[in-house]
């Protein structure tokens, strides 16, 4: 039957009567039909059922179903009223799979339908399905390297007196879900404990997600965390734009300089931490989010309150946990183990008065700048040992302990000169300026004729 054409205007839709509209729906359907009757009659089969199986109307419609198909299962449906799903055909050069149901009216079984589809479309869609799998896989496990933390508590150096007491303390911190507030000088190592304690947490393995609120800039910063809609703002990406706090689900979120976050978005992070869920710019949804927060600040956030600058309910709410990291001028006695650390592995070793001058140090960028002047010193060393000469000049000069050993050296240094200066000058008035007399002075200071030529030119020797 051919199926109606229908009109473009509402109104002008040709009148059918509903055995027509059944054989129109039926027949543009993309699988392949068959309806029994409670008799096994087969009342109608579709095109798509003739081409997957080869059997045209003539030679089925009408007749009882195990007549022309012996193999048949639908009747089964038919007489137990159960579904099936997947069922696997053949017939003469034709495959195929078919899905079966049962037709209730009021209670009754009045018929059966099948719906197949050829092998070649399922191996298609089985295909189409692998592929679609293994594209997700592949995204999982990029997302989930792009997104895993470092370091563990094992690699941060820390005596009693220095982190040791604050290793544990986090390490307390991670066996929770509450959320933690880092605060330190730059440089002290506030991402590395937000990496342990992930590490050491039941997310180990989730996205650690990292966001420094300062180098991101305000207007962005929201739709970098909750993420946009399609169309919900000029140059928003055609499929919307998924929110680091959907990342970091299951996982931590590590909001780092959190003390530049604008004042109304502050608002909208204390809402997530109290309701776990986000709504994506342009939507009229919310999402729920299973995310612990640490955060991670250089600034005094109290003295921001008092200038309005940063919400005080977010303050009580992110430092439920609390951990501040010491300056390095503040636990001298880290020093040598860290230096200790940083050169494992370069075949460097740093000596002791090299060590002992380091602690001397103030380190205004704490661990970075530590960090910094030993990959500088392992470059430069001429040997294995690292000694005060390999250092950055810059650091050297700012510490008074060099200085003063520098000055003792100059001033040994000149008086080894004079002294040097004077046996000369007295061997050469003894034996005389001219060559044989030149001799015998190198005789008699023990050393040869032409160190005694670069020691009057170097000395400057009166003769």
């Amino acid at each position: 039957m051919t199926v109606p054409s229908f009109q473009s205007v509402p109104h002008e839709v040709p009148q059918v009567g509903q055995l027509e509209w059944l054989h129109a729906i039926v027949n543009s359907i993309n699988d392949g039909i068959l309806v029994i009757d409670n008799q096994e009659i087969v009342r109608l089969i579709n095109p798509e059922y003739t081409r997957i199986t080869g059997v045209t109307p003539e030679q089925i419609v009408g007749k009882r179903l195990r007549q022309v198909r012996p193999g048949a299962v639908l009747p089964e449906t038919l007489r137990d009223g159960r579904g099936r799903v997947g069922i696997y055909r053949k017939e003469g050069q034709h495959e195929y799979v078919v899905d079966m149901a049962p037709i209730v009216v009021n209670g009754a079984i009045i018929g059966a339908v099948s719906v197949c589809k050829g092998l070649t479309e399922v191996h298609k869609l089985s295909k189409e399905l692998r592929r679609s799998k293994e594209t997700i896989s592949r995204l999982e496990q990029t997302m989930d390297s792009l997104h895993q933390a470092a370091y563990r508590f094992q690699q941060i150096v820390g005596k009693d007196g220095g982190l040791k007491h604050l290793v544990q303390l986090a390490q307390k911190a991670a066996e929770s879900d509450l959320p933690v507030l880092i605060t330190g000088e730059s440089g002290t190592g506030k991402e590395l404990f937000a990496q342990a304690i992930h590490n050491g947490s039941k997310r180990e393995g989730r996205p650690f997600v990292p966001v420094n609120c300062a180098a991101i800039p305000a207007d962005l910063l929201e739709s970098e965390l909750f993420g946009y809609e399609a169309g919900a703002f000029t140059n928003a990406k055609k499929g919307g734009k998924l929110g680091l706090f959907e990342v970091a689900h299951q996982g931590t979120l590590f909001l780092d300089e959190i003390g530049d976050m604008p004042l109304d978005l502050q608002g909208k992070l204390l809402r997530v931490l109290q309701e776990q869920k986000i709504r994506r710019i342009g939507s009229t949804h919310e999402r729920s989010v299973d995310v612990r927060i640490v955060a991670a600040t250089n600034k005094d956030l109290q003295h921001l309150v008092d200038k309005g600058k940063f919400r005080e309910d977010l303050l009580y709410r992110l430092q439920v946990i609390r951990l501040h990291i010491p300056p390095l001028r503040e636990r001298r006695e880290d020093i040598g183990e860290l230096i200790d650390w940083m050169v494992k592995g370069t075949g460097c070793k740093v000596s002791e008065e090299t060590k002992r001058l380091l602690q001397q140090y103030d380190w205004p960028g704490n661990v970075r700048e530590l960090k910094n002047a030993i990959d500088y010193a392992v470059c430069m060393a001429e040997g294995a040992e690292i000694c005060v000469d390999s250092l950055p000049q810059w650091i050297v000069k700012r510490i008074p302990a060099a200085g003063q050993a520098k000055r003792q050296a100059v001033k040994l240094k000149e008086v080894l000169e004079e002294a040097e200066r004077s046996a000369i000058q007295a061997a050469i008035e003894q034996f005389g300026g001219h060559l044989e007399g030149k001799k015998k002075a190198a005789q008699a200071l023990g050393i040869s004729l032409a160190t005694l030529y670069n020691k009057l030119n170097r000395l400057r020797v009166d003769l």
